[in-house]
């Protein structure tokens, strides 16, 4: 029988945890995962409630700061002040201890997984104690309404052989035999060339658990060759496994069931999903549903990692409706193709029309995907940064520290009123700014800020009164979406083709029209028209403003009729009218949110 840390294989472990789940189940999902918005948290960067970060919270760092987990949970009060529906956190399985016989301080972000079972010690405050840690905060963010997001990884494990040539070893057509595997110091044991032979490893040695120590799950094969594919071979150090093979793929799916009763996960982000076997991808995403389903989870929400395009992106969710086949796979993807284009059109250093143009591709390519809440695009997870970029969104000028501040407030806005699931990057509510030349830069202990969690910093205001708009008008979370031609002379309306522009959507739900503009320019107001919906938003209406990120805003004018006029459509056509046009006005970098009352 495969052994694991606990002597036990995994699919006892799983029995187990099932006999002492709730006879009503686990704790329900959401009806919609659209009625949240995400926080995404490093547990490493976030908080330590009792001591400080170890090097300077807003400097380049690559090792442990100390944040844990108990200081996530103290922290839920001011997340769910912030309006936060659910945090997603970076991997907290254990990861490698040792490397060549040195502590491994480099696995800090939690991607370098060794054992599959096992909370990370070093995140909790009583090392013995990190599963209880995990379970008392998920059992916490659950009584205050907040939902819990696993970041896990599929693709591969952390550095738990080493090839002749030590941790890394160029692209070999065939598998390197033989591999050492490592020892609980992280050593290469010359004797340790089969993963399946290793007799009942120490804990922090090769692989946990014993599924999956068999040296044909791991491809062996070093780097991506020079010119091929990216997605075969290791990932840098990190070993990457052979999901094509059928044993791993069950031992993985089994994995993360049992981490899902044991914890009362409500969701996971699939870390590098684009790198895994597609027939697995699929096959996973459909196991780990109807697993939830059978403990109580309606709508366990699955998104991966998909640092692609569209078309790539559509390989990898759902189900494609023109092709044979029953399962659904994971149900959305972070939203790539948006990130490539929206930070750059509302810091106004692309045109408006590269979103617009982005979407227009999209409704081509996933046109037949599918997910299990039905259109997967729907379900995508937005967000304008994240811990793999080398700056925030947030610019601060040291010659004028402010000068920015709105642009960032209506970067929060406009990505919550778009479709999709918004996430917040964690730190942009108290203005943090990191920029540099490696991830390092944005990976800041948030803890040791001066003022660390200000529920009075003018962004968390602001992100609360966001919160609070897009709660209470439920077409910003599920409506059709229509982007809107602008005009600044009321006679030649189109999508603005410059930088600096105008960008400017409708959000639709039966007979509610909300009009979401903004003006990415820094250097002029904008003072002209956008076109609405002439039953919805008729001749005469007076909409409401429901949002400015400006302290004293110019409200808009009343709908008009106009005809003989020249506009261009999103899809390339042009029409002379007639149509119900919006007299509007806004300041540099402002956006507004408009609606009937």
């Amino acid at each position: 029988m495969p052994a694991t840390i606990n002597g036990l294989d995994v699919n006892t472990l799983l029995d187990q945890v099932r006999v002492s789940i709730p006879r009503n189940g686990l704790t329900p999902s959401p009806a919609d995962w659209r009625d949240c918005w995400i926080y995404f948290l490093m547990v490493d960067r976030f908080n330590n409630p009792v001591a400080p970060p170890r090097g300077a919270f807003d400097g380049k760092f690559g090792g442990f700061q100390g944040g844990t987990i108990e200081g996530m949970r103290q922290k839920l009060d001011y997340l769910a002040q912030l309006g936060v529906g659910a945090i997603w956190f970076t991997p907290v399985l254990k990861n490698c201890r040792f490397l060549d016989g040195q502590p491994n301080d480099g696995s800090y972000h939690g991607y370098g997984i060794q054992s599959f079972l096992e909370i990370d010690p070093r995140f909790a405050s009583a090392p013995a104690d990190a599963a209880a840690e995990l379970r008392r905060f998920v059992d916490d963010a659950h009584a205050h309404g907040i939902y819990v997001i696993f970041d896990i990884v599929l693709n591969h494990t952390g550095d738990v052989f080493a090839y002749p040539s030590g941790s890394q070893a160029p692209w070999s057509d065939s598998p390197y035999a033989p591999v050492r595997w490592r020892d609980e110091y992280g050593e290469p044991q010359a004797g340790w060339t089969q993963a399946e032979n290793i007799a009942d490893p120490p804990a922090d040695a090769a692989v946990f658990p014993g599924e999956l120590r068999r040296n044909e799950f791991f491809r062996r094969q070093g780097t991506p060759r020079p010119g091929g594919p990216e997605t075969v071979g290791d990932f840098s150090s990190l070993k990457q496994m052979l999901t094509s093979d059928a044993a791993l793929g069950d031992a993985l799916i089994r994995i993360f069931q049992y981490l899902i009763a044991a914890y009362d996960i409500d969701g996971f982000r699939i870390d590098t999903l684009k790198y895994l076997d597609r027939d697995f991808a699929l096959r996973f995403g459909n196991a780990i549903r109807e697993f939830a389903l059978s403990v109580g989870k309606k709508n366990f929400f699955t998104y991966g990692e998909v640092y692609d395009d569209e078309q790539k992106i559509s390989e990898y969710i759902g189900r494609n409706v023109s092709v044979s086949g029953d399962l659904v796979g994971v149900d959305a993807s972070l939203d790539f193709p948006l990130f490539f284009r929206l930070p750059g059109v509302l810091k106004g250093l692309l045109p408006p029309s590269a979103v617009v143009d982005m979407y227009q591709v999209r409704k081509s390519v996933e046109q037949d995907v599918i997910s299990s809440h039905g259109e997967a695009t729907r379900y995508f997870v937005t967000f304008l940064d994240n811990h793999d970029q080398h700056a925030r969104f947030y610019y601060r000028d040291t010659a004028d520290p402010h000068r920015y501040d709105d642009q960032a407030t209506m970067a929060f806005a406009c990505l919550f009123a778009l479709p999709g699931i918004p996430s917040l990057y964690y730190g942009s509510e108290q203005g943090l700014h990191g920029s540099g030349d490696s991830d390092q830069n944005v990976r800041e202990a948030l803890w040791g800020m001066p003022q660390a969690f200000d529920p009075a910093h003018p962004f968390h205001l602001a992100i609360q009164r966001i919160t609070r708009l897009r709660n209470a008008h439920a077409a910003l979370r599920y409506g059709r979406f229509y982007f809107r031609p602008v005009s600044g002379n009321g006679a030649q309306f189109g999508i603005s083709p410059y930088p600096g522009g105008v960008l400017a959507f409708s959000r639709i739900l039966n007979d509610r029209e909300v009009l979401v503009i903004a003006n990415t320019g820094t250097q002029a107001d904008f003072a002209g028209y956008a076109i609405v919906d002439s039953k919805l938003s008729p001749a005469g209406a007076q909409l409401r403003l429901l949002y400015s990120n400006k302290p004293a805003p110019l409200g808009p004018g009343v709908v008009q009729s106009a005809a003989g006029l020249e506009i261009h459509e999103v899809d390339g056509s042009v029409s002379d009218g007639p149509a119900c046009i919006l007299p509007v006005h806004l300041s540099t970098t402002e956006i507004q949110v408009l609606g009937i009352a």
